[in-house]
């Protein structure tokens, strides 16, 4: 029968389940990066679960907490990556369309923007990870200007100094964007960012 096999309506039992961690993974953004602390209970609230749910995807909250912030990072690293590179080989322009693509993924959900930079750092088990993040997005930042001023060691640290430099401004300017703090378009401010990279 379907349901000993692990299908029910035509869904199998894995995707069952991922289903449900998706779920999850939306309802700990939305607590996230609301007023309320979060917990398990709020989250299985948020998404219509009950807890043994939440225990199959999860062993606690601070794991939640750390898979939301690995997803929002891989989604601005390959929505910002693949508008470089539709952009082509200009500098400015790759710079301008990865940080236009970052805008718009903040503007479409700003509960991303708000947790990857600013919530997290509230967090005593995720601020490492965070740093980490800052430091692999410095690093692709220093990956653009690779060769710029030349190959060697020394113009190689510039680099990444220079990247963490862009990346540690950056995100203070979009926290600051986020708070209402400064007032800009998502153009204006690609324009700025790109204009202080190159």
């Amino acid at each position: 029968m379907a349901v000993q096999s692990g299908t029910y309506r035509g869904v199998s039992a894995e995707d069952r389940a991922a289903q449900r961690r998706s779920r999850l993974l939306d309802a700990t953004l939305s607590v996230w990066s609301g007023d309320e602390r979060v917990t398990m209970t709020r989250i299985c609230a948020e998404a219509g679960l009950s807890e043994r749910y939440f225990y199959e995807s999860f062993r606690t909250v601070d794991d939640a907490l750390t898979a939301v912030m690995e997803t929002i990072a891989t989604e601005i690293e390959q929505t910002s990556t693949a508008a470089a590179d539709a952009a082509g080989d200009d500098l400015t322009a790759r710079v301008r369309a990865s940080v236009l693509a970052f805008v718009a993924l903040v503007e479409r959900d700003p509960r991303k923007g708000r947790v990857a930079i600013i919530e997290s750092v509230a967090i005593p088990a995720l601020r490492r990870r965070r740093t980490q993040l800052l430091r692999h997005f410095g690093h692709l930042a220093a990956e653009e200007t690779h060769g710029k001023w030349g190959t060697g060691d020394e113009n190689r640290n510039r680099s990444e100094i220079a990247g963490l430099l862009f990346i540690g401004g950056m995100a203070e300017l979009v926290t600051a964007w986020l708070d209402g703090a400064v007032e800009v378009t998502g153009e204006e401010l690609a324009d700025a960012v790109a204009l202080m990279f190159t």
